[in-house]
């Protein structure tokens, strides 16, 4: 089963980025959301953002041990375009939740460089798919057959161990 969800932030602003003091009320919206889904099925929930929703959803598992079992993060925002002294990883060693961070090789929010270095920060299992000539926006028109599918099958093997856990568990 998948919830995919708005944020509290872009329920009121459909366009634009976030507004200042919004990171509070999205964070207890995606738990709202996940402890809504742990209420509905049973075994693991993952939990995954693009862009300021993952970085939303590392915030809250570095806060909330154990509330997600894994996360897929979806350009993580390592910091603002041509500001690279502003790093948004101060939380990334309290981060103990097993991450997949998917993003573009011309992605302006950090370079696959900055964010493998940054990565070595979290003490729990990171992996990291980069995904050539990709901005920051990920899918185009060139890579839109084989995104989907790469994506998927990073996922999966990050965590089949998960999955199969979950699988035995619902049964």
């Amino acid at each position: 089963m998948v919830l995919r969800c708005d944020l509290p932030f872009r329920q009121l602003r459909p366009h634009g980025p976030p507004l200042r003091g919004s990171a509070a009320r999205d964070q207890q919206g995606l738990r709202r959301a996940v402890e809504s889904i742990r209420q509905i099925v049973p075994g693991r929930v993952f939990l995954a953002g693009h862009s300021y929703g993952g970085r939303q959803g590392t915030l809250l598992a570095a806060n909330a041990p154990g509330l997600v079992d894994g996360l897929l993060l979806l350009s993580y925002p390592l910091h603002p375009p041509k500001r690279q002294d502003q790093l948004r990883t101060a939380h990334f060693p309290n981060l103990h939740t097993p991450a997949l961070f998917v993003s573009g090789t011309r992605d302006g929010f950090g370079t696959i460089e900055e964010l493998t270095a940054a990565l070595k920060l979290i003490p729990a299992r990171t992996q990291l798919l980069p995904i050539e000539g990709a901005g920051h926006e990920l899918m185009s028109k060139r890579n839109a057959a084989e995104l989907p599918t790469a994506v998927r099958n990073a996922f999966a093997e990050m965590f089949r161990s998960a999955m199969n856990t979950a699988d035995r568990r619902s049964r």
